[in-house]
Parts: C-alpha cells; structure tokens; sequence
C-alpha cells in the first residue's frame, strides 16, 4: 500500500537513487546517455552540496519496498522536482504527490505554480491541467536539454469539492 508522507533528512540517498533511476530509466526514451550522465551523474546524493529538498515543501511516496517517489514545491510555487521510479510509471504514484502538492500551495495561498518540465514531466503537467508557455533549450555541462516552461493559474482551478463528481 502507498503512503505519502513529509520529506526527512534521513529521506536523502533513497530520493538519490529515485532520481537517478528515473532518469536513467524513465527518461530513457527522451535523452541520450550523454545527457543522462549530466542529469543525474550518479545514484549516491552529492554530500557537498545542502539538501534543497529541506527548504521546500517535499513529500515522498513509499510502499513495502521503500521509496517509489517524490515531488517538491519551493515556497514561489516553482515546482523543483517531480520523479517516479520507472516500475510505477502510470500507476498513479505522481498523482498522489501532485495532489499533496496541490493542497499544500493552496493551503499557502499561492496562486500560480511554474515548472521547466522534461518531455516526460511535460506529459503528466499537461494531463494536471498545465500549459506550456515556451520551449526552452537548457545547457548544463556541455549539453543541451529540451525543457519546457509551464505553469498553472490556481486561481483558474477549481478545488476538488467545486469540481464535483
């Protein structure tokens, strides 16, 4: 059973290995090895640089195996990260994130969310309601990275109890 939860320190090397297998393995299909060696270099954190993560609103999903996921949100309403493993690619885990996301921005006032999505990510924004404002090549050491600019008016959303069923 999936659980989502607040991200803790002691949460760093497993978001590591998340994000170094989504990009190695889910993203596989959109960037070359020489692009995914740059993103995500290695499956260990780099202990040199601060945990980001721990300024951001960050939640994690998990199951009996460990976790399968995390989302974070700075306190702008930019969305850092957003990663899956590959094997729960579909299976709803990012939406449950988003949705803890989407209440924690809501619950803060934020009217707007922006993102630089991934082609992968582009897809599941798009499905949230998303739309995308600009292509934008990204170079990052001697690559470049087809990313897209997206944002989401909040204002425009209605909460889950407008929607309706």
């Amino acid at each position: 059973m999936m659980q989502i939860r607040a991200y803790r320190p002691q949460d760093r090397s497993a978001k590591a290995g998340v994000f170094y297998r989504a990009v190695h393995e889910g993203a596989a299909p959109f960037y070359d090895a020489a692009q995914r060696a740059v993103w995500a270099p290695s499956p260990e954190p780099d202990w040199a640089l601060p945990d980001r993560q721990l300024d951001q609103w960050c939640w994690v999903a998990e199951d009996h195996s460990g976790m399968t996921g995390f989302m974070s949100l700075d306190r702008e309403g930019y969305l850092d990260m957003a990663f899956v493993l590959p094997e729960v690619m579909g299976k709803g885990v990012a939406r449950a994130l988003y949705g803890a996301l989407l209440a924690e921005a809501r619950a803060s006032g934020l009217t707007r969310l922006t993102v630089r999505a991934s082609h992968l990510a582009r897809r599941f924004f798009e499905r949230q309601g998303w739309q995308v404002d600009s292509f934008d090549p990204y170079p990052v050491d001697g690559q470049v990275f087809d990313t897209f600019l997206m944002s989401l008016d909040l204002g425009a959303m209605p909460t889950d109890a407008e929607a309706g069923p």
